[in-house]
């Protein structure tokens, strides 16, 4: 079984940063990719940024640079580093990851539990 745990989510004025983090736990194999969605109310969930296993990442245009996903492989972690933070960038944020548990040749998919970011304006 595999857990994924976020944390990090609050409330910022615009302009201001936050960081998120999630780390993975239990019968862990490879985590192939990871990433970060969020959901806007009334809105399905959408792509901020994901990384996978040998550093390469990809940005929804609306974030690039302002947001830097990175991952600690050795700790099953991924961050999600948001600067200039806008009140468009309200919205409960997900972590996500691919992953193979010890013993299987298919990767599922996991979700976080969400965390919510209000930028104030």
């Amino acid at each position: 079984q595999v857990q994924l745990v976020e944390s990090g989510g609050g409330l910022v004025q615009a302009g201001g940063s936050l960081r998120l983090s999630c780390a993975a736990a239990g019968s862990i194999f490879s985590i192939p990719a990871m990433a970060w969605y969020r959901q806007f109310p009334g809105k399905q969930r959408e792509l901020v940024a994901n990384i996978i296993s040998d550093g390469r990442t990809n940005y929804a245009d609306s974030v690039k640079g302002r947001f830097t996903i990175s991952r600690d492989n050795a700790k099953n972690t991924v961050y999600l580093q948001m600067n200039s933070l806008k009140p468009e960038d309200t919205a409960v944020y997900y972590c996500n990851a691919n992953i193979f548990t010890t013993g299987s040749p298919i990767p599922r998919t996991y979700w976080a539990q969400g965390t919510q970011v209000t930028v104030s304006s």
